[in-house]
This record gives C-alpha cells, sequence and structure tokens, in this order.
C-alpha cells in the first residue's frame, strides 16, 4: 500500500513538472521578429534633347562622379550649320538696322535737292508761259485752246515741283521711325535664333546633374542616339534609402518620422535610420490568415527608411535588418 502511494506521489509531481514546463513556455514572451528589407539607391537617367551621334565617353560603369563633370560628348553636324544659318541671318539684319539708322546718303540727298531745283526752275517758266498766254488771250490774240494748253502744262509744273520737294524731304529726313523698328525686330530675332541654335550645342556635353556613381551606360561610341533616349544612368550619393515589406500586425513603432536601427549585413554595421514613407503595396501583397482559427486579412505595409546620416558604400540589393 505505501508502495502504490509512493508511486502515485512520484507521478504526480512529475505530472505538476511537465505542466509548469509547458505553462511557462505558454506565458513566455515570443521572440521579436526579424524584418528584413534591402537597401535602394534613387538614380537619375541622362539623355540628349537633339539627335546627334556619340563622339566620346569619358566614363565608364562604376565610376563616381561629381555634379557638373563632362559624361559624354556628342556630335550633331546638322546643329552647327544651323548655327552658320542663324549668325549670317543676324549679319544682314544688322546691316539693315545700320542702314535705317544711319539714314539717306549724302549722295542721295544731293540728287533729290538737284530734282527738286530743276522742277522749280520749270515751274518758273511754265507759269511765265502761262501768264503771257493769258494776257494775249484776254487782248483776243490768242484762241482759248492756247490758253487751255499753257494752263495744263503750269498745273503738271507745279505738282511735279512738290513731288521733288517731298522727295528731298524724305531724303532729308532719313528712314521712317517704322522702318528703323522692324530693323531692330529683325536684329533680335536673329539673336533669339542663334541663342536657340547654341542650347542645342550645349546640349551635346552631357553633364552629371548630382554626384553619384555610374551604374549603366547604353549607346557605345559612334552610335546614333535619338532626341530624349536614354544614354546613362547615375545613382545619387544621398540617395540610398532602405525598403521593408511589412506585414500591418508587425508595424508597432513604426509612423513616419521614427527613427529605428537598421543592420547592413555587407557592411556589418548598425545605422540610425528614420522612417520617411509608408504606403499599402498592393492587394497582390496581402497575407491571408486562416479565419476558421478566428484571425483576420492583414495587409503587407511597405515601409522607407532613409539614413539619419550619410553611409558610404551602399549598393543597392544590400540586405538591410531591423531586430
Amino acid at each position: 500500500m505505501k508502495k502504490n502511494n509512493a508511486v502515485l506521489i512520484v507521478a504526480v509531481i512529475v505530472i505538476a513538472v511537465i505542466l509548469g514546463v509547458i505553462l511557462t513556455g505558454l506565458t513566455m514572451s515570443e521572440p521579436q521578429p526579424v524584418l528584413q528589407g534591402e537597401v535602394e539607391i534613387s538614380d537619375y537617367r541622362l539623355s540628349s534633347k537633339v539627335p546627334s551621334r556619340v563622339k566620346e565617353i569619358k566614363v565608364e560603369e562604376g565610376d563616381y562622379v561629381n555634379k557638373g563633370d563632362t559624361l559624354v560628348i556628342m556630335e550633331a553636324p546638322e546643329v552647327e550649320a544651323k548655327l552658320s544659318q542663324a549668325e549670317a541671318a543676324k549679319r544682314a539684319a544688322q546691316a539693315l538696322q545700320s542702314k535705317a539708322q544711319a539714314g539717306t546718303r549724302s549722295e542721295q540727298i544731293q540728287g533729290a535737292y538737284e530734282m527738286w531745283q530743276k522742277a522749280k526752275a520749270g515751274l518758273e517758266v511754265y507759269e511765265k508761259t502761262y501768264q503771257r498766254v493769258q494776257k494775249l488771250h484776254n487782248e483776243g490774240v490768242v484762241a482759248a485752246q492756247k490758253l487751255d494748253e499753257a494752263k495744263a502744262q503750269y498745273d503738271a509744273a507745279v505738282a511735279t515741283e512738290k513731288a521733288a520737294k517731298a522727295q528731298y524731304d524724305m531724303a532729308m529726313n532719313g528712314a521712317q521711325a517704322e522702318d528703323k523698328q522692324a530693323a531692330a525686330a529683325q536684329v533680335a530675332r536673329a539673336k533669339g535664333a542663334i541663342a536657340e541654335v547654341n542650347s542645342y550645342i550645349n546640349e551635346t556635353i552631357i553633364v552629371a546633374l548630382a554626384s553619384g556613381r555610374v551604374t549603366e551606360i547604353f549607346p557605345e561610341v559612334g552610335e546614333l542616339v535619338g532626341s530624349g533616349a536614354p544614354i546613362m544612368n547615375v545613382a545619387k550619393t544621398d540617395g540610398a534609402f532602405f525598403t521593408f515589406n511589412i506585414r500591418e500586425d508587425l508595424l508597432k513603432g513604426l509612423e513616419v518620422g521614427a527613427e529605428k536601427d537598421v543592420y547592413i549585413v555587407a557592411k556589418d554595421t548598425t545605422v540610425k535610420a528614420k522612417v520617411s514613407k509608408m504606403k499599402d503595396v498592393g492587394s497582390y501583397a496581402v497575407w491571408k490568415a486562416t479565419k476558421a482559427n478566428g484571425q483576420y486579412d492583414l495587409k503587407t505595409i511597405e515601409v522607407q527608411l532613409r539614413p539619419v546620416d550619410k553611409v558610404d558604400g551602399l549598393v543597392s540589393g544590400m540586405s538591410a535588418i531591423i531586430k
């Protein structure tokens, strides 16, 4: 009997120990999940505004470039030909403007003056002739037909003198104000055409818009590149950020502006990063729970964090960890 009691006691103790272990395991806090993402780097694409041929590529993939560095030199003979045309048009417009500003040449003024004097002399002759014929007509010596002829010649001489005087006045006054304005407008138009062509020529020199590392170069030297076609990609130096796709039940403590420690596996270092963006990645990334167990659907949220301080040597695709 005592032996049975001892066995029962031992059995109770064993069961109690097992239950204690089970309860302890159930009451222990679950381990913190590890959130894994990756490094991404903002980049920009360089292209030519005008169709041109690649003349020289001054960098290679992987090279670091500073803002303003010359990366590619393009060649566009057609644009250079248009520049010559625009410059010729400018010279022609400037010549017309100079002529309008200078007014009539002295030789032209002198010629107009002489024609006026000739017309005045003729007017005096026809005026005296008309007066004599009129006097004779009044005395009945000359027929009315002769008086009419003398009057017509006198009127024509008056008109000729007025026209010659107008030509002389115009020569003295020079070009009209409207002509001067038109000439100035032609010069301005030619200058605008030259500025436009020069802007296209400047576009044949491709420079870095921001410091960074060349990641891709598309054309080879000698290839023809169309307007807007990509030439190369440059990853910005300060464009690195971390992207995590996180289930919404694991977002505790993650909101825009919050700071987290991010471990970069490849660099074996931890950096401080701040949450800069959060967005729904779409229904295709929804995690479907087993509703039979009383759970519910949980969506996946894309979370972006940017390093607080600059981190050198980051490469797109490196693994990033948040514990």
